[in-house]
């Protein structure tokens, strides 16, 4: 027995200026009771505004959002022409404001990606020859950030923000079913059921996780400033954020089961079918990559 996919999205609304270019423009903006930093994607938001969105986007098929997932990871991959990167993160971003999605949270959420990528090459930075800019010593040894080593921070950076805009675009712009009606076409067994499984248990997560991290607030756990305090006081909330998981997986499990649950999500959604321009959009997609591959050194000579 197949079961079909059920999302609940717990939100409370608020009249505020959604984006800075539209400060004569009062509209609804979906707060989430269940988001845990602003520094962190909140997934109700996002499955809000994946539901309710009404813009330009969201009547585009969802096959032709999928397909540039697929071209802009590709092309960012390829290249790392600072310039190319540079318009095609800024051709997104428009997109993304025109959209009506909020900017002021997306900012927020790049933190966890800049920190990534910063944690990932900020050692390597000083390691790229070139011209340098900054050098000192190091007990004896000899320490420089030349213009390579900035230059290949930036184009990460780039990368990263690209791709998670754009990832955050689609999820914001396609309503769910028709996503796990993409995920569940796309990907073999069990890939497909793990995925849909995974997204659905998040939610229950991240409530839990929201209310313990309340309870620890409310009992002074804001007050403490000590950088090991917390640490460790943190470190004993995601333990047990694990473990109440692992038991709410098998009260689930459990439950599922006893409702027909024999295995198998899935879905019977009718995506929307491509137009002819949205054709004509992804042929234009694959040419520009497949003229960056054969322009580059590594992949075209």
């Amino acid at each position: 027995m197949k079961l079909p996919i059920m999302t609940s999205v717990m939100v409370v609304r608020q009249k505020i200026h959604e984006n800075e270019a539209d400060r004569n423009v009062t509209i609804q903006v979906i707060m989430s009771t269940a988001a845990l930093s602003n520094h962190i994607p909140d997934l109700n938001l996002i499955t809000y505004y994946a539901e309710k969105q009404q813009s330009f986007l969201s009547r585009i098929s969802p096959w032709t959002k999928f397909s540039y997932l697929i071209l802009i990871v590709l092309l960012v991959t390829l290249t790392a022409n600072i310039t190319l990167l540079a318009v095609l993160y800024l051709v997104i971003l428009i997109a993304y404001a025109a959209a009506h999605l909020p900017l002021r949270k997306l900012f927020g959420w790049y933190t966890m990606p800049v920190i990534f990528v910063i944690s990932l090459v900020g050692i390597m930075a000083w390691s790229e020859p070139g011209n340098p800019i900054i050098s000192f010593t190091v007990a004896g040894f000899p320490v420089t950030l030349t213009d390579n080593g900035i230059l290949l921070v930036v184009t990460l950076l780039l990368k990263a923000l690209i791709v998670v805009t754009y990832s955050l675009l689609f999820l914001m712009t396609t309503q769910y079913k028709y996503f796990s009606a993409i995920i569940y076409r796309v990907f073999p067994s069990p890939l497909d059921q793990i995925f849909l499984m995974t997204y659905r248990f998040l939610f229950l997560t991240l409530s839990m996780t929201g209310s313990i991290l309340n309870a620890v607030r409310s009992r002074g756990g804001s007050l403490i400033h000590s950088i090991f305090i917390q640490g460790q006081m943190f470190a004993e909330v995601f333990a047990l954020v694990f473990i109440r998981s692992f038991e709410r997986s098998e009260r689930v499990n459990k439950a599922m089961i006893a409702r027909g649950f024999s295995g198998s999500y899935g879905t019977v959604t009718t995506i929307p079918s491509l137009r002819i321009t949205e054709y004509l959009f992804i042929c234009a997609g694959v040419a520009v990559v497949l003229a960056v591959a054969l322009t580059t050194p590594s992949f075209g000579g």
